[in-house]
């Protein structure tokens, strides 16, 4: 039986651990106000940039690492900020090179990998190649050097952006089969052993002879989102939304709206893992809004 002190002493321990939790909390996702269901510009003169073109986000689990791409002079690098002793630290280059471009960071489920996307050469040096998808692994203080995600995944075709599901199963775009200019479509491949599996193209209710791709997938594989240039659009390229069926098949996509779709283009989605933000980029710049909208197209299907 719990004496007294004993008591005191462990309510005192709870009490700590509660602020340190509600301390960390307070400074996730660069201590911005929370958004409500209209979009706003994620943290304004820190991220977002009137002269720079930023896009493809990601934050960790706990919200207290963000990576993202930004394009500079037509050359793209991956850059992040991270929380340290209560502050945001000042944006650095993650993945840069004068040459190679680096952007669409996403994180694997446990987080000890970082993947983008390249179009570094396999070697390193020389002249551009395709684009593929690398990810870098996580080291004590830093990342790796970018390593291939292989030829299970990677073809002699164009691969980018990358979302996982909580179990590991990838999702990502490509131009593999491409039948007319700018045919990508969106494939998934699920992990067994650590070892990707052989890609499979998903059905007619998300690909169509036009440009499907920058696909981010529910952690529960519940729903997924993705930028699509199709007839009947909003803009010049619009995000849709397919929920799961019980029987594994995907509702025929639908636009989001224009609660998020504008004349401009908007792509790079992303929704953080407490399912509280909806992220994406449009007009050179990266967007949140309350994830609650996501729920709001559910009940209307």
């Amino acid at each position: 039986m719990f004496s007294k002190l004993t008591f005191t002493v462990l309510t005192a321990f709870i009490s700590v651990i509660s602020y340190a939790q509600a301390t960390v909390d307070e400074g996730a996702y660069l201590k911005q106000s929370p958004p409500g269901l209209n979009p706003e510009i994620f943290a304004p003169g820190i991220i977002s940039q009137e002269d720079e073109f930023e896009f493809g986000s990601v934050f960790s689990e706990d919200g207290t690492a963000f990576y993202y791409g930004v394009d500079v002079n037509g050359k793209s690098e991956t850059r992040y900020t991270k929380l340290e002793g209560g502050q945001w630290t000042e944006p650095k280059k993650l993945f840069y090179h004068e040459q190679y471009g680096y952007n669409d960071p996403f994180l694997s489920p446990d987080e000890q990998q970082l993947y983008f996307i390249s179009s570094q050469p396999l070697d390193g040096t020389g002249a551009e190649k395709d684009i593929d998808i690398w990810y870098a692994e996580k080291q004590k203080n830093d990342w790796s050097e970018p390593i291939n995600a292989g030829k299970m995944i990677n073809s002699d075709s164009n691969e980018y952006y990358i979302s996982f599901t909580e179990s590991g199963t990838l999702y990502f775009s490509s131009n593999i089969r491409a039948i007319q200019r700018g045919d990508y479509d969106i494939y998934t491949s699920r992990q067994v052993d650590g070892e990707f599996q052989a890609p499979q193209r998903l059905s007619e209710s998300i690909n169509t002879p036009n440009y499907e791709a920058d696909v981010f997938v529910a952690y529960d594989e519940s729903y997924l989102i993705f930028c699509s240039e199709r007839p009947g659009s909003i803009g010049r390229g619009d995000l849709y939304i397919s929920f799961k069926e019980a029987d594994g098949s995907w509702t025929p996509a639908k636009n989001m709206g224009t609660s998020i779709n504008t004349t401009n283009y908007e792509f790079c989605p992303f929704v953080t893992k407490d399912g509280k933000y909806f992220f994406y980029s449009s007009d050179r710049d990266i967007y949140w809004v309350s994830a609650k909208i996501i729920e709001q197209l559910r009940s209307n299907e």
